[in-house]
């Protein structure tokens, strides 16, 4: 599986499904259930260290893990997060944390938002780097955001996502991730710019689909020393094990209901 492999999957009509991943049994058992992409996200900071956010996540932290999911699958495109304050401020220093990255072992990084991040974009591209870009509710922007609210919903922030959208696809990158924005918004943004779109909480009509592993086993309960009973899962959250008592078939099975589109449903959209 390779990036140009990716984009044959998409020209073909077929969904892409891609999972987040931070270790090596864990890829080796994704790579072997048909996961296309494994994403070695900054979300390790909420579902491995137990934080309430993503913010207190470090390049050292990114590559360590991106290593880990490496070697547990070599034959799968790795995606690895850039964290927070790794590419914002500067591009050389962007370019080297993401070749950091690169080096060790993911195929393409992420950055989180439009606005000045499309010149970031631009410049990695331009130096060889592959770029997902990340758009609607970016975590590493909660606090800016008030929360972990639906991105969208007015005509002017749904102009902006629309607009960063284009901006991306137009300056190189390779996918465009949206995240807790209308469907109705992701489907145009999807007819309209010339890459492919990943959702989460975005729609059926994006090109492929993306879940935090700990999301599709049912066993994340929100922050570690906050009682369990009291964390609500998000809307496009689905419990795939709850239904089989295989690991392997619950991610087998989110591979398939990617793929024949009836993941998500309606109820896990907005």
């Amino acid at each position: 599986m390779s990036l140009s492999t990716l984009q044959e999957i998409v020209a073909r009509g077929e969904k892409i499904a891609m999972l987040t991943c931070y270790d090596a049994t864990f890829a080796k058992l994704m790579q072997h259930a048909g996961v296309d992409i494994l994403l070695v996200g900054d979300s390790l900071g909420m579902v491995l260290q137990g934080a309430e956010n993503t913010l207190n996540v470090s390049m050292h932290h990114m590559t360590y893990h991106t290593k880990s999911v490496a070697a547990g699958a070599p034959n799968t495109v790795i995606m690895a997060d850039m964290p927070l304050g790794s590419y914002e401020h500067d591009n050389e220093a962007a370019y080297k944390n993401a070749l950091w990255l690169i080096k060790s072992g993911a195929q393409i990084v992420k950055i989180e938002g439009g606005g000045e991040r499309v010149n970031t974009a631009r410049y990695l591209v331009e130096h060889g780097i592959p770029v997902c870009a990340h758009l609607g509710f970016t975590p590493q922007s909660v606090n800016q955001l008030g929360g972990y609210k639906i991105q969208g919903k007015t005509e002017a922030s749904a102009q902006k996502i629309m607009s960063d959208a284009k901006a991306m696809s137009d300056v190189g990158v390779s996918f465009v991730l949206l995240e807790m924005v209308p469907a109705i918004l992701a489907k145009h943004i999807t007819e309209t710019i010339n890459v492919p779109t990943i959702g989460i909480g975005a729609g059926v009509d994006c090109c492929g689909q993306v879940l935090v592993i700990q999301d599709l086993l049912g066993i994340y309960t929100g922050v570690a020393d906050k009682n369990p009973a009291d964390h609500k899962n998000p809307r496009f959250v689905k419990n795939f094990l709850k239904d089989t008592h295989s690991i392997q078939q619950a991610v087998e099975n989110y591979v398939h209901a990617v793929k024949n589109k009836s993941f998500p449903a309606s109820e896990n959209c907005y």
